[in-house]
């Protein structure tokens, strides 16, 4: 059951769900543009920990990635507490994309041993996933700087899928190659690889050597070809439908009739809609 949006006359595990939900407040929006600057962050670090650094700057970026961690893990742990239904929570795809993408640092961290291949196999491929983070924040389409259309936040929905798909992709295909394949020696030719190959274009000059990076390139475009075209048609779909008003008709089903409309264009049943006559 979602909860009023207002502060007043609430103990504290609700008002720790209040501000994490909310838009509006001075607080409210500065938690939110918070945690959309630390997420744009931490992706960044990820990005330029696979680009050759000075050892002192690699220490600064993973000082910087654990602080950033910590700080998710405080916001992990909060939704948990404030939340209405804690298992709810805790099983939300939102909140265990959150997790997970903060646990690779953490397994580092609390198992020092692991810091031998921290950039390479496992602990590389789970990292990728802190993209996903930026999920959340399409959730309802009330932001810091205000309330978007249906239509603008599926768009909006659309270019993260996009960005996450390219992202994703090339996180997965610079884990499988950077090792073994010459061409392939940062995370921005992983990038440059996935949207030439998304695209079709195929130029040649970066090849897949190992299994694992040829199946990463199979599954990126199965997963353009279906997922795209997929939150595409329904924004054109409810583009289509602009004008038209929700009444169903109750002999033959069909939803959605122009707003003066007064028989069903199927089947020629009589319809009730509310409509000015003014228009």
């Amino acid at each position: 059951m979602p909860i009023e949006l207002s502060p007043g006359g609430r103990d504290v595990r609700e008002a720790v769900r209040f501000y994490l939900l909310d838009h509006r407040t001075p607080l409210g929006k500065a938690i939110d543009i918070a945690l959309l600057v630390l997420n744009l962050v931490f992706v960044a670090v990820f990005v330029a920990e696979t680009y050759p650094l000075s050892a002192e700057l690699q220490s600064r970026l993973w000082r910087l990635e654990i602080a950033i961690a910590a700080v998710f893990l405080v916001e992990y742990i909060l939704r948990l507490y404030g939340a209405a239904n804690r298992l709810e929570e805790a099983t939300d795809p939102y909140t265990v994309v959150d997790l997970i993408a903060i646990l690779p640092t953490f397994l580092v961290v609390l198992l020092p041993g692991v810091a031998m291949v921290a950039n390479v196999g496992f602990l590389r491929v789970v990292r990728v996933v802190r993209v996903l983070r930026f999920y959340r924040f399409t959730q309802d389409a009330e932001f810091f700087f205000g309330t978007i259309s249906d239509n603008a936040l599926r768009a909006l929905k659309l270019l993260l899928t996009v960005l996450v798909l390219l992202f994703v992709s090339a996180g997965l295909f610079y884990s499988a190659e950077h090792v073994v394949n010459p061409d392939v020696s940062t995370f921005g030719d992983a990038f440059y690889y996935v949207v030439v190959a998304l695209s079709t274009v195929g130029f040649g000059d970066i090849v897949p050597i190992t299994t694992a990076g040829r199946w990463v390139t199979v599954a990126a475009i199965l997963a353009g070809i279906i997922v795209i075209p997929w939150q595409a048609s329904r924004i054109v779909r409810e583009w289509s439908h602009r004008g038209k008003i929700n009444v169903t008709c109750p002999n033959c089903g069909l939803s959605y009739h122009d707003h003066d409309a007064s028989h069903c264009k199927a089947c020629g049943h009589v319809i009730y809609q509310e409509h000015d006559s003014r228009e």
